[in-house]
């Protein structure tokens, strides 16, 4: 779980029950944007209200007029106590939608269906599938194009023999640092970067980094090409990721809210981090990545794009498990996106499933066992639609 903290550093019953009305504290937004030394009730208000903490700016990612229907279903039986599951993940939104249909929705921690909570590196996955689009469209040609080809400012770098598909994939064998307990860490270190004018700071810290291994022959988890990725669709588009993520998804899939994406210095998208939605939306996104990418009748990603996507494209080195173009893969055919502090989208196309969850785990990170607790959880909702299904 410690890779998912680098996002944040380089700047997740068949009716909907009531959510509680928000706690009373003393606490106020927080000042800075060190999440690691924030309260957790100063986390529980700034998860729900990132574009309210001072000093964060953001682009508005426009929802749509008509929206993708998901009606109820019938409840979903778990046999096991949901709520006091939700108590001990501290989620502030659980929904599970199945063949189309909402079958369970549940809030808590001040939050509720009408709200926004932030993504941390569920992100990524969103913009990952921006680059097929953008494929799609014509912008990028291909995956095996080099990145410098749509990113001048990386060449003479050790990103010169890089490819579009290494940076999805996270094997571009260039040297990265992703301990934040380590001050000299590139993820430290890259928030001291000045801004240089006319170029993104992303940009101007990566390409300074030197070369680990040859380019396709080691994953590496490193937020900070997640960054470049989404300078790369801007870059290709010439649109900000917030404005081509709006045009592609949000609007003609039918997403019911605005979201909102946090900017970097130099004022692009962090695009590894920070996207703010509703959980509904975030199930939508479940939906359309389901339905193949196909809104009335068009695919906006190529053919056989989430096929490869969603599939173990690099060995992380975990039995059944996997990664691919920024989503983490199972071997069963789901696949899943994450963040810090309990954000999450899993999918399993089998079942034709989709669960979202929004938290404030107690720390970043998972000492204890929530990580693994939420893992049997999808486990138990897939055995549930199984039984079903007999």
């Amino acid at each position: 779980m410690r890779r998912y903290l680098a996002a944040v550093l380089l700047c997740a019953a068949a009716t909907a029950c009531t959510a509680p009305a928000p706690t009373q504290t003393t606490d106020t937004l927080p000042k800075d944007m060190n999440v690691l030394f924030w309260t957790q009730d100063q986390r529980d208000l700034a998860f729900r209200t990132m574009e309210t903490v001072p000093k964060v700016v953001v682009n508005t990612i426009e929802a749509s007029d008509a929206v993708y229907p998901l009606p109820q279903g019938q409840p979903i039986e778990l046999g096991a106590d949901v709520d006091a599951y939700m108590a001990r993940q501290r989620h502030a939104g659980l929904i599970i939608v199945q063949d189309g249909k909402i079958r369970l929705e549940k809030y808590a921690l001040g939050y509720g269906a009408a709200g926004r909570w932030t993504s941390f590196s569920v992100a990524k996955s969103f913009t990952s599938t921006l680059v097929g689009a953008a494929v799609k469209d014509g912008y990028i040609k291909s995956l095996d194009d080099k990145v410098t080809v749509y990113i001048p400012g990386l060449r003479g770098s050790a990103y010169d023999d890089v490819s579009v598909r290494q940076l999805l994939t996270m094997t571009s064998g260039v040297k990265w640092n992703e301990d934040y307990t380590d001050p000299k860490s590139d993820v430290a270190l890259f928030n001291l970067q000045k801004p240089v004018a006319g170029e993104d700071v992303t940009v101007s810290y990566m390409k300074t980094l030197p070369r680990d291994v040859p380019a396709g022959s080691k994953w590496l988890y490193s937020t900070g090409e997640t960054n470049l990725i989404g300078v790369l669709v801007s870059s290709a588009t010439g649109k900000s990721l917030s404005a081509y993520l709006s045009e592609k998804i949000w609007k003609p899939f039918g997403m019911e809210q605005d979201a909102v994406w946090m900017l970097g210095a130099t004022g692009h998208e962090i695009s590894g981090c920070c996207i703010s939605a509703s959980l509904k939306d975030y199930a939508r996104l479940g939906q359309f990545v389901l339905n193949d990418g196909v809104v009335d009748g068009v695919r906006i990603v190529p053919d056989g794009w989430f096929g490869a996507a969603t599939t173990k494209q690099a060995d992380i080195g975990l039995p059944g498990r996997g990664y691919g173009y920024q989503w983490w893969t199972n071997d069963d055919g789901s696949f899943a996106a994450q963040g810090i502090f309990g954000q999450g989208i899993f999918i399993d196309p089998k079942r034709k499933l989709v669960i979202a969850s929004n938290g404030n785990w107690p720390t970043a990170t998972d000492p204890e066992g929530v990580g693994a607790a939420r893992e049997a959880f999808y486990k138990s909702v897939q055995a549930a639609v199984d039984r079903e299904a007999k």
